[in-house]
């Protein structure tokens, strides 16, 4: 599979053929730049009217008691020092872990900063999938460190083998493994006998950085969480959201579950005031309110499967996802499609190179998911035939 040139925004989309030409050659800013942005710097009147598919949020909105609880934490929004509904012992209590096991961070993103600032000193390396959710090769070139990425296989899994070879092959310069599981764009997962064969294929010094933001959209038995591996000391960082199922995507919130003593490690690389009261007190009242999650998960996993189910009707290939998105062979470049939506006020996906005809597509309500259906048939069934 062709290797990956330039690695692209998280968020802002790109914008025509031309700009693909230019995308393969140019640095990731620099390519960007060159693109109108699509959300930022909407009016609220005009980014409201938008079908918003394209960075795997939640649709539905925080449940009424996360809003309640955030509003009742806005007293303390003139303070540095507050009560923060004790949110580490909070997490750590969910997962039957101690709180010296739990590490917050603004959004699992800064999770996987720490990770690199902590694991990849001195020009290390990090071995990872291609393509995968890119920010922590973006924070490896920040520490001026190396990263390897290898290509999925040839139906859409992480290459496990290969990265057990590779970290073999340069066991004393590699800081540690990416897996994001399932993986973003593909949403296929890696499964517990997998992980189980990546951990005892390891290197003893080389840890795991197992991202599991969309954990709580898989319904495949062979999947399994990583957290109990943490918990009891074997080298895996969990890295965890809940900008997904408890939709505070704008609110920052994250954490990782890791052995102690790795904890401790990236402790030394967190931010102090990063995370917000609103954020903390948002995340306490989530992880209580069990009914509202189940309910959103229910729902997205069933129009997952319906729309799935509705593109290979129309003879179009769907990457079996376990997330809340997935990817369809348009067998056509995303590129002026993706402007196409955008011109219906959809906005879907952006390029993953080398899977430039894969659309990713993120789960939306009933009602977004007909608009898109209806505007998929406009778009991308007449070239199709």
């Amino acid at each position: 599979m062709m290797k990956q040139k330039a690695k692209l925004s998280r968020r802002q989309f790109v914008g025509g053929l031309a700009t693909a030409a230019a995308y393969f050659c140019l640095p990731e800013r620099a390519a960007w730049a060159q693109n109108d942005k699509v959300v930022v710097n909407e009016s609220a009147d005009n980014y409201d009217s938008l079908v918003k598919l394209c960075y795997n949020e939640n649709p539905y909105g925080p449940p009424e008691s996360v809003l309640q609880a955030m509003t009742r934490a806005l007293k303390y929004a003139n303070r540095y020092g507050y009560p923060d509904g004790n949110i580490v012992e909070k997490i750590a209590a969910h997962h039957g872990a101690k709180p010296e096991n739990v590490l917050l961070g603004a959004g699992s993103t800064e999770i996987l900063q720490m990770a690199a600032e902590t694991f990849l000193p001195d020009r290390k390396q990090v071995i990872g999938a291609d393509p995968t959710f890119q920010s922590v090769f973006e924070f490896a070139t920040g520490q001026r460190a190396r990263s390897i990425r290898l290509p999925l296989t040839s139906d859409f899994h992480q290459d496990i083998p290969a990265m057990i070879k590779t970290a073999k092959e340069n066991a004393s310069g590699v800081g540690f493994i990416y897996v994001c599981n399932p993986n973003n764009p593909t949403g296929v997962i890696v499964s517990k006998s997998e992980v189980k064969l990546l951990l005892d294929g390891l290197p003893e010094n080389v840890p795991v950085l197992m991202d599991e933001a969309y954990h709580h959209f898989v319904d495949d038995s062979n999947y399994a969480t990583s957290v109990p591996l943490a918990i009891e000391g074997r080298p895996v960082i969990v890295a965890r959201t809940f900008s997904k199922i408890a939709a505070l995507a704008g609110m920052r919130l994250g954490y990782a579950i890791a052995p102690a003593k790795l904890a401790a490690k990236m402790r030394a690389f967190a931010g102090t005031m990063t995370t917000n009261v609103l954020a903390k007190h948002a995340g306490v009242a989530a992880l209580a309110d069990t009914a509202a999650l189940e309910k959103v998960r229910g729902d997205i996993l069933h129009q997952r499967k319906q729309t799935m189910a509705d593109l290979a009707a129309l003879g179009f290939s769907v990457i079996p996802s376990q997330g809340n998105f997935f990817m369809v062979n348009i067998r056509q470049n995303v590129m002026p499609v993706i402007q196409a939506f955008r011109k219906q006020n959809i906005l879907v996906g952006r390029p993953f190179p080398p899977m430039l005809e894969y659309l990713r597509v993120s789960i939306g309500t009933a009602d977004d998911m007909a608009r898109f259906l209806g505007a998929f048939k406009e778009i991308i069934l007449p070239a199709a035939k």
